[in-house]
């Protein structure tokens, strides 16, 4: 074993029986540094592990205490790695022998690699192997853990899970979050201030200057090459000064800066001119990272990987889809991406990974799709004359879109297959008639109706609403009775809720309206054939599959108020013929909507007292922060005590927000639509569906903490009536940029308009949900790429039409592929 490892090991193993005083050395372990470099080039040691050594001991002083001891025992770990992993070094050759060219012919060495790969930037085509990957890992290869690479132990694996990198697999697909082009190269007299390129030259000099007092160190290097001279420096890495030797030729990558009226680099990337180059003198992929994890490291550790395995990567593409969709194959794409050759190779590879994820979700929609088209539903049919007379009973004419999804359901329930269809409709647009309508349809057929909300308020309003629309008692025609449509919720007594299992498993009950006490297990249909689940996105997979659950095959309707953008609908929700209601009803006015400065909220209050003289009411919400937080109700409460004491002392204020008992909630709400209250102080729990048409005014404060879609639902609980209604939006500060990404509010009331800019700035969580919360992880592909998608859906489903249960061989590596995707529970069908 070479004295200066048997040292180290020495000094760190004393500095652990010390509990990690730093006294293990007299003035702290980084005063071994010099000495200790020295004698590790002089016995020929590998660049990488001096440099890893030098980085630890030259910042331990300055660690916690507590940060200590997983730094001395990851450095403990990395030398037994590393003289595990060399043989040579356990017993290594007189020093006289140990030259470069001996080294290079060992196959596990480091050094031996990079003297193979010289000359080789390290992208597509390299084909190194990572040490002990060979012979350690051949039966579990992808699957293979991180320890397994040199220079990883267990504590740098353990670092390794924050950033969700636990197998070789995973490290093959942490793709790069930006590239920075370093393949500019220049020489010194022709570099420009502002510019990001490499040049190579020589050291002349290395300094190093104290700075704070002596606390910490700048080092300075000044470099040349045949044209002029540059000055490089470091900010307290003691390291780089032992590191650097005049005389030696290296490559530097950085952003030129100016000091004093000096050209000069700081903190620039630098390696030396004949080591393998991944972080010089080329495009250089930049990752996300976490504590005590370097660029350089995850560098290094993904380039073993990718050069070793990604040229033995099987590509599950069949070669007729990559050649008509103009794909590179798999292999080059991981290694291009990774280390791009240039940013045409590295477009052609972002294309093909991206790519193959829609492509994956198409082909999971479409299968989804045609199993439930499989079996055989109870066919509904109803007469033109019969629709007629349904209509004629309503207190208001139906909108030209809401026929038009009208007419697409009863064509639903007319084919013998099961409905699988999605209503989006904006707010206020009428879905809710829709949905009893083709309820009364089905009892009138002889079978029972679910229709599951995702509040006990809303459950409320639908059911109240279904009441005095199908069954009021004072009609004599009403196609139902108020007995065969109830209400079960949470806060249902329990003799109510037994009586209500009774008459619904005798078929007394047609429609039951309720949350999701509906799919609990005491509760059983006599013939459940049809299932409404409004506000789709607010229930989990399993939630819709056992509603669905309690029928056989039961048609399925599902409704959101969230305008989804046509990408997004195109991808999440292929495997639902999809409805939209894009029209309002008539006598509804637009909503006067204006974005209001802070200082400007006294203008707010002038307008809710205006409002309030003509007899309406007003809503006034507050943020509502992360779920779980002690502070979650802090701004609404103490709001609403200033408001009631400063502001509107001669009016009643209500309070809801989400630490209220749902009973509270729900008496809150009601205690509002009764007027008993004139202004409403709320959190975001108003959201969803609450119906009070005496509303007119809606205040937002903080509106810059919510997406464009969620305002829009905040404005659809004013304009419910015939009243002229305003909605104002006040941000925390003045940001401009912020309030101008609200104004998008101010100039259209079209929900899909909005929905389109929120999928451009805040991504597709916004519309998704708890459904298939997969799509949020999507590393390459953006759900606004329109493009992308309808290229990735055409060449699904026509692969679907050719072998929709991928049983060819040449289909089988893509079915495998598949099944992966989408084995952990990434969709469902509603």
């Amino acid at each position: 074993m070479p004295s200066s490892i048997e040292k180290l090991q020495k000094f760190l193993r004393l500095e652990a029986e010390r509990g990690y005083d730093n006294r293990a050395v007299v003035g702290g372990l980084d005063k071994i540094v010099p000495n200790w470099v020295s004698e590790a080039r002089e016995q020929n040691l590998d660049a990488e592990l001096i440099q890893r050594v030098t980085q630890d001991l030259n910042s331990y002083g300055d660690m916690d205490p507590l940060s200590r001891p997983p730094v001395v025992q990851s450095l403990l770990d990395y030398l037994q790695e590393q003289l595990t992993a060399n043989p040579s070094l356990a017993s290594p050759a007189p020093a006289e022998k140990n030259t470069s060219a001996t080294r290079g012919q060992d196959p596990q060495s480091p050094k031996g690699q990079r003297e193979r790969d010289k000359g080789s930037k390290g992208g597509s085509g390299t084909r190194s192997q990572p040490s002990r990957q060979a012979e350690d890992v051949s039966h579990l290869g992808l699957n293979a853990p991180l320890t397994v690479l040199t220079g990883i132990g267990h504590q740098n694996a353990q670092t390794l899970q924050n950033l969700g990198l636990e197998t070789l697999g995973d490290l093959l697909y942490y793709f790069p979050r930006r590239y920075i082009d370093y393949s500019q190269l220049k020489t010194i007299n022709r570099i420009e201030y502002g510019e990001e390129l490499t040049i190579i030259a020589g050291v002349q000099s290395v300094s190093t200057r104290p700075i704070r007092g002596g606390q910490m160190q700048i080092i300075e290097v000044i470099v040349s090459d045949s044209t002029g001279f540059l000055r490089l420096s470091w900010f307290n890495q003691n390291w780089i000064a032992n590191r650097l030797k005049p005389g030696e030729q290296i490559v530097i990558s950085g952003k030129v800066d100016m000091y004093l009226g000096r050209l000069v680099m700081n903190n620039p990337e630098w390696e030396t001119l004949d080591q393998q180059q991944l972080n010089t003198n080329r495009i250089v992929s930049v990752y996300s990272l976490t504590a005590r994890v370097t660029q350089r490291m995850l560098r290094r550790i993904i380039h073993q990987t990718v050069s070793f395995w990604a040229p033995r990567l099987v590509d599950p593409l069949p070669e007729k889809v990559k050649q008509s969709a103009g794909l590179v194959n798999l292999a080059t794409a991981i290694q291009q991406v990774h280390f791009p050759d240039s940013f045409e190779k590295l477009q052609a590879a972002r294309a093909r990974l991206a790519f193959d994820e829609i492509f994956m979700l198409q082909l999971g929609v479409l299968r989804q799709r045609a199993q439930w088209m499989v079996g055989t539903a109870q066919q509904f049919n109803a007469s033109d004359e019969w629709l007629e007379q349904q209509v004629s009973r309503l207190p208001f004419r139906l909108t030209s879109a809401q026929h038009k999804v009208i007419d697409d359901i009863r064509k639903d329930l007319a084919s013998g297959k099961p409905m699988n269809r999605l209503l989006q409709g904006d707010v206020g647009s009428g879905k809710t008639i829709v949905a009893a309508l083709a309820a009364i349809l089905v009892a009138q057929g002889g079978a029972q109706t679910a229709f599951m909300a995702p509040t006990s308020i809303l459950a409320e309003q639908h059911y109240r609403n279904l009441l005095h629309l199908m069954a009021t008692s004072a009609d004599e025609n009403a196609p139902l009775k108020p007995e065969e449509i109830r209400l079960l919720i949470g806060d249902t007594s329990e003799s109510e809720k037994q009586e209500i299992r009774e008459s619904l498993k005798s078929g007394v009950i047609k429609i039951l309206v309720g949350t999701h006490a509906l799919i609990e297990d005491p509760v059983e249909f006599e013939r459940l054939q049809f299932a409404i689940v409004d506000e789709q996105h607010r229930f989990g997979v399993s939630q819709r599959s056992a509603l669905r659950a309690k029928g056989e095959n039961p048609h399925l309707l599902v409704m959101t108020a969230t305008p989804i953008p046509r990408s997004l609908a195109l991808t999440v929700y292929g495997d639902l013929d999809l409805s939209v209601m894009d029209e309002m009803p008539v006598g509804r006015q637009p909503i006067a909507t204006y974005v209001l400065h802070p200082r400007e909220r006294e203008r707010a209050y002038q307008m809710i007292h205006a409002q309030i003289e003509k007899g309406h009411q007003a809503f006034i919400i507050y943020p509502l922060v992360e779920k779980g937080d002690r502070d979650e109700a802090k701004a609404a409460v103490e709001e609403q005590a200033r408001l009631q004491k400063e502001v509107f002392p001669l009016l009643k204020i209500g309070l809801l927000h989400g630490r209220l008992k749902p009973e509270e909630k729900d008496r809150v709400m009601t205690a509002f639509r009764d007027q008993e209250y004139q202004v409403l102080v709320s959190t975001s729990v108003v959201e969803v569906g609450v119906d009070v048409p005496n509303a007119t005014v809606m205040i937002v404060e903080g509106a810059n903490r919510f997406g464009l879609s969620q305002l829009h639902q905040f404005r659809g609980r004013v304009g419910r009536g015939q009243d002229q209604s305003y909605c104002l939006l006040i941000p925390e500060t003045e940001d401009a940029v912020e309030n101008e990404r609200l104004t998008v509010m101010s100039e259209t009331n079209n929900g899909f308009v909005l929905a389109e800019r929120d999928l451009e700035q805040r991504g597709p969580g916004e519309f998704l949900g708890t459904r298939q919360s997969g799509f949020n992880e999507l590393k390459m592909a953006s759900l606004t790429d329109v493009h992308l998608i309808e290229k990735a859906r055409q060449q699904a489903q026509a692969l679907f039409e050719e072998d929709a249960d991928l049983s060819l061989p040449e289909n089988q590596e893509l079915n495998k592929m598949l099944r992966r995707f989408w084995s952990d529970g990434k969709g469902d069908l509603s």
